[in-house]
């Protein structure tokens, strides 16, 4: 069994930065992959990045892209999101998934099997 657990979240003015961290625990931790997502209020859940946990590869949101990075370390079992010249569009609260096999598309909530809590971002001046 996996756990997740979200952390780094704030209140930041628009242009600042803040990075997240998602940290894993369990027996077995070796996902294919993790992701972040983010929900606003009165919007659905949407895909933000995600990352092949053993070739590094990264993916963005359109949205996101150029401003985020997705990043991990292995060897503390935890995700990142780097998270620079933020909006309030993109204030949220942020979750991360982990995934635990290859699948069709990293952006579909159903290849992710488990998820952090969330952590509560906005960005305001």
């Amino acid at each position: 069994q996996v756990q997740l657990v979200e952390s780094g979240g704030g209140l930041v003015q628009p242009g600042g930065s803040l990075r997240l961290a998602c940290a894993a625990s369990g027996r077995t931790f070796s996902p294919w992959g993790m992701g972040w997502f983010r929900q606003a209020p009165g919007k659905e859940r949407e895909v933000v990045a995600g990352i092949r946990w053993s070739a590094v590869t990264t993916y963005y949101a359109e949205s996101v892209q150029g401003r985020f990075t997705i990043s991990r370390d292995s060897a503390k079992n935890t995700v990142y999101l780097q998270m620079d010249s933020l909006k309030p569009d993109d204030t949220a609260v942020y979750y991360c998934a982990h995934r635990p096999a290859v699948g069709t598309d990293w952006r579909r909530e159903k290849e992710y099997d488990t998820w952090g809590q969330g952590t509560q971002v906005t960005v305001s001046s």
